[in-house]
């Protein structure tokens, strides 16, 4: 097995959180927060309780501009350009909702698109129009390029890596074809920020602080350039302002702890960061091929930390995502075919670790399996 590289932020990523209860492989779906994030959220609670909520949020609010700052830098936007959401899931609600095209209009996606972002666009209205892929679920560009040219969507919409399988889009790729045949690009960063670069031109740049970035549950972020969102049409205010489109009574703690994740990821260096999580997921997926008959779907040098694992021919993936918590205390994610209707064809395992899994770890997850 592959050695994991940067072991010193792997060392200082687990001391800076509570010591978990179980083996936590399942950042993909939840992080652990650090404890520092942790006390900021209980701070800022706290603080609404004894000055008010809106008198707590006032005070916050130069911290919470710099996390708009600081996170539209990740996108290669500008702080005036983000809204914060309360989730993924919300903020393409949100845009789709709110830009109001005419009904029928096609959204271009990805044969393995997530559930709920087509059941959002759908909701809209609109029409999803699937592009063509190679057998990883990867965009043909040439098709993409051929497709746009011909006869363009109203927008393309790129989720940078999927739910049900770790394989990252060429979102640099994608943006430039978009650019040079004017077709918006809507970009899913769920769960590519923290682990991908994702600073590359798109219109609209939505995800959530509970992922690879480690923030709190109940937040998340739509980031729109500007041009872009003169076309959108919020509930209330001006689509001048990226304000308008959010909740204002938001969970206001669970932003200033987002903000607080961010800044421990740039402190930790994004780069390393990047460079450690592609090799735990080397490291996973040379450790798990093959044993007792579980397939990794990705290709062993993927960029990325997860890793998913088809399960051999009458081995049960919802009974052994079960045994694996109940009775090892080792914590996955089970992706149904529901998660990706156009693409998953039977139940996997994913198996999603963060910058403080351990040799150890990985090994004890293969004895179990």
């Amino acid at each position: 097995m592959s050695a994991l590289p940067h072991p010193e932020l792997g060392a200082s990523w687990r001391a800076a959180r509570p010591r978990p209860a179980a083996v936590h492989l399942d950042s993909a779906a939840c992080s652990r927060q650090s404890v520092k994030v942790l006390d900021a959220v209980a701070h800022h609670a706290r603080h609404e309780a004894e000055v008010g909520g809106y008198q707590a949020e006032e005070s916050a609010a130069p911290l919470l501009q710099q996390g708009r700052s600081v996170l539209a830098g990740l996108v290669g936007l500008a702080a005036a350009d983000v809204a914060f959401c309360e989730s993924a899931s919300s903020a393409v609600r949100i845009l789709f909702s709110s830009w109001q095209l005419p009904a029928g209009s096609r959204v271009a996606v990805l044969p393995g698109e997530y559930h709920g972002n087509l059941a959002a666009i759908r909701y809209a209205g609109l029409q999803p129009q699937v592009l063509a892929a190679d057998d990883l679920g990867r965009v043909d560009l040439e098709a993409l390029a051929r497709s746009l040219r011909a006869d363009p969507p109203a927008a393309v919409h790129l989720t940078v890596v999927a739910s049900h399988r770790a394989v990252v889009q060429p979102l640099v790729e994608v943006s430039r074809i978009c650019r040079a045949t004017g077709v918006p690009l809507v970009v899913d960063v769920a769960q590519a920020l923290g682990q991908v670069d994702c600073d590359v031109p798109a219109d609209a740049v939505y995800g959530t602080s509970r992922k690879w970035l480690a923030g709190p549950r109940g937040v998340g972020f739509l980031v729109l350039r500007p041009s872009f969102r003169a076309r959108l049409t919020p509930v209330q205010g001006d689509p001048a302002e990226a304000t308008s489109f959010e909740t204002h009574d938001a969970h206001v703690a669970g932003r200033v702890g987002l903000t607080l994740a961010i800044g421990e990821h740039l402190a930790a260096g994004p780069v390393a960061v990047r460079q450690r999580l592609a090799g735990i997921g080397r490291a996973t997926r040379e450790r798990l091929e093959g044993v007792a008959g579980w397939r990794v779907v990705e290709p062993v040098d993927e960029p990325t930390p997860a890793t998913t694992l088809a399960a051999p021919d009458g081995v049960d993936v919802t009974e052994t995502h079960t045994r694996l918590r109940v009775e090892h205390g080792i914590v996955t994610t089970l992706c149904l075919p529901s998660r990706a209707p156009g693409e998953l064809a039977a139940p996997v395992l994913r198996v999603s670790p963060h910058l403080d899994v351990t040799e150890a770890e990985l090994d004890q997850l293969a004895s179990v399996l």
